[in-house]
């Protein structure tokens, strides 16, 4: 302060250093991308057993998922709305897990070269195991009962 200029009687009448206030400013903006990051994670699903985030893996009753003839033999075929995968590795030898990946409950959102995405974090499976081909995710997806009954895939 120069001469001319009084001293303040309490501490809160000094104007903060231009430093502490960019530092306050990037501690906030991180602290806000940080809930926006952690809301990217949350299915905002359920409240039962199952996955990271808490919802269902596997559904509680069975589900009529579709045609048999919608899951190519030596294919998969992912039913998003279901959170289901359903595999067929020879004709009429049907293997079901559940679509929701196992680090954060994220819906697995597309299937290639036998691989399930999972779009939030990368987590890669494969389709006809449910086993974890890359992370984050370490544990595999849970598998489902599965059967065709009059042409139709029944899950769980």
């Amino acid at each position: 302060m120069s001469a001319s200029q009084s001293s303040p009687s309490y501490p809160w009448e000094v104007p903060p250093a231009r430093r502490t206030v960019l530092k306050g400013a990037a501690a906030l903006a991180g602290a806000a991308g940080a809930g926006l990051t952690l809301a990217a994670c949350s299915t905002g699903t359920g409240t039962g057993t199952g996955t990271a985030a808490g919802a269902p893996a596997v559904p509680a009753e069975p589900v009529e998922l579709g045609a048999a003839s919608e899951v190519p033999v030596g294919g998969a075929t992912l039913f998003r709305k279901s959170k289901l995968v359903v595999s067929c590795k020879e004709a009429g030898q049907y293997k079901a897990f559940s679509a929701q990946c196992t680090h954060a409950g994220c819906v697995l959102d597309k299937i290639v070269e036998g691989e399930g995405n999972c779009p939030c974090h990368g987590s890669r499976f494969d389709v006809t195991t449910g086993k974890v081909l890359r992370g984050p995710a370490t544990d595999p997806l849970p598998e489902v009962p599965v059967k065709v009954e009059g042409g139709k895939i029944i899950a769980g």
